[in-house]
């Protein structure tokens, strides 16, 4: 006799098996496509910037030159920064010669181009995978989106590559982490911070005060959140204060003169910290651009804390490249903005409330975009390759692989790959990045290479870089009049020098 549950025999032949799901729907693709498609944008901006000279000695090229010295198992000196300069002694970065393998593989600045376009396109996978489970597959898009084509992430991108980009992706991991509540996979992620760059042991510590904020009620959470506290902190004070100035050839921490009392008093300086932290304007404008792409929803998610300690020492410090919206500073708050968008709309239970602020952040990514670098890619001057590079890449072939080499700032990293290059003219003198002196000891490069022209402005003010171009072309014409140097080609506004004679001594 047939049970109740049982069906007919005819009806389960006659059924027809569910329809697979397409595989551009299944859960997994969204956050990886998104990734690939981040990642090919991301690159392309790079790599053709590179290629029409874009990129720079300061600091593509001395990146170029640690990894290079880790891929060969060297310590990571870099010329470019000083004679025999190890670059931990610069900032903290040991995590830098992950990339030495790859590296090792295929030796081009490009490599280091591609890398960190894959690092900063990966951050997107945790954001995008948390809003899909908890949003939905529109508003998963939405942020994708938002972050991948955020103004933070683009400057980054378009400059050059920086350690930072190594965190970024660690960072989202471990915010994905906290939002599911799986705090040890969130220290784990947000760990290897303190191996990217000496500030980030302040991220670390915000992480662990998000997880004192959540687990009150709770003593292993308490616990885990005061200890990454405290490995945070202690992590940097180390670092600043022991790793840095042990490895430093000057001593000292190189840019602790950013952070220095600006009013002649600690008092003085505490007094006016909360006025500095938003003068010039310039900071303002860049607090707000910072949580604009999440229509600063963000603002309202305990997550935001976590980009407290970035935000603090770049308004706190005196170099104004930290103040504004270029290079590649924004980058690692970008993923701690859409993590907590994320977070607050996971908190509104009514899907159809959640619409207006996802339409707003495509609205504010759409309006920003055109301002900053990805835009580049809809500019006829980003595919015309002109008759200055081509004479650049001409006279650069000239140079042989091993040479020493005096380049100016554009040219330098074209040349850092198979030469040992210094910036044209001597600089820094004794490592010192922000001493200019008025005189400078005299090349010792078997070629000099420069370029007299102005260079592309973006993210840098038209001009020349790191002296004025009078007293560039006084170096070129006594390299040639004193140091023994003979002009081998000059096109284009671009001189190439090779020593063939000893130098005299002025009389």
């Amino acid at each position: 006799m047939r049970t109740i549950a049982e069906k007919p025999a005819s009806a389960t032949r006659g059924a027809a098996p569910p329809a697979p799901t397409p595989w551009h729907r299944r859960p997994g693709v969204l956050p990886w496509a998104w990734a690939l498609a981040l990642c090919l944008l991301y690159a392309t901006v790079a790599v053709r910037r590179h290629q029409l000279l874009r990129t720079t000695g300061y600091d593509l090229g001395i990146f170029e030159q640690a990894v290079r010295a880790y891929a060969e198992l060297r310590i990571p000196v870099a010329p470019l920064r000083g004679e025999g300069f190890n670059l931990l002694g610069d900032h903290f970065h040991p995590l830098l010669a992950a990339l030495a393998p790859l590296y090792r593989l295929f030796p081009s600045p490009l490599t280091l181009l591609v890398a960190q376009s894959a690092l900063l396109a990966l951050a997107v996978v945790p954001l995008a995978r948390w809003a899909l489970r908890a949003l939905g597959r529109r508003a998963a898009h939405c942020v994708a989106a938002g972050y991948g084509l955020s103004w933070g992430v683009a400057s980054a991108a378009a400059f050059d590559f920086h350690e930072v980009s190594l965190a970024v992706p660690l960072l989202a991991f471990g915010l994905e982490a906290l939002g599911a509540r799986r705090w040890r996979a969130a220290v784990g992620w947000t760990a290897p911070l303190l191996l990217v760059k000496e500030d980030l042991g302040l991220t670390l510590a915000a992480v662990g005060g998000y997880l004192v904020l959540k687990g009150r009620a709770d003593r292993g959470t308490l616990r885990l959140g005061l200890g990454t506290v405290a490995a945070g902190l202690l992590g940097s004070f180390l670092e600043i204060t022991v790793l840095l100035p042990a490895l430093a050839p000057a001593g000292g921490y190189a840019h602790g003169g950013n952070l220095a009392a600006a009013h002649g008093s600690l008092l003085g300086a505490l007094a006016h910290a909360p006025l500095d932290l938003l003068r010039p304007e310039t900071k303002a404008t860049t607090l707000v651009l910072v949580f604009a792409p999440s229509a600063l929803l963000a603002l309202r998610s305990p997550l935001a804390l976590i980009a407290l300690p970035t935000l603090g020492w770049r308004m706190a410090s005196e170099n104004g490249f930290h103040w504004g919206t270029a290079f590649h500073y924004s980058a690692i708050l970008m993923p701690v903005v859409f993590a907590a968008l994320v977070d607050v709309l996971a908190r509104e239970p009514d899907p159809r409330r959640r619409r207006a602020p996802l339409a707003t952040v495509l609205a504010v990514t759409a309006v920003l975009l055109p301002s900053f670098p990805l835009a580049q890619l809809a500019q006829r001057a980003t595919w015309h390759t002109t008759a200055h590079v081509r004479a650049a890449r001409a006279l650069l072939a000239e140079i042989p692989d091993g040479a020493t080499v005096a380049a100016s700032n554009r040219l330098a990293p074209q040349l850092t790959a198979r030469c040992e290059v210094v910036l044209f003219p001597t600089f820094p003198v004794g490592g010192r990045l922000y001493d200019y002196p008025r005189e400078v000891p005299p090349p010792t490069a078997e070629w000099i290479v420069h370029d007299s022209e102005t260079p592309e402005s973006w993210p840098y003010k038209p001009g020349h870089w790191p002296y004025p171009l009078p007293q560039q072309l006084a170096e070129l014409r006594d390299a040639r009049r004193l140091h023994g140097y003979e002009l081998v080609a000059r096109r284009d506004g671009i001189t190439l020098l090779h020593r063939t004679k000893t130098p005299r001594t002025p009389s």
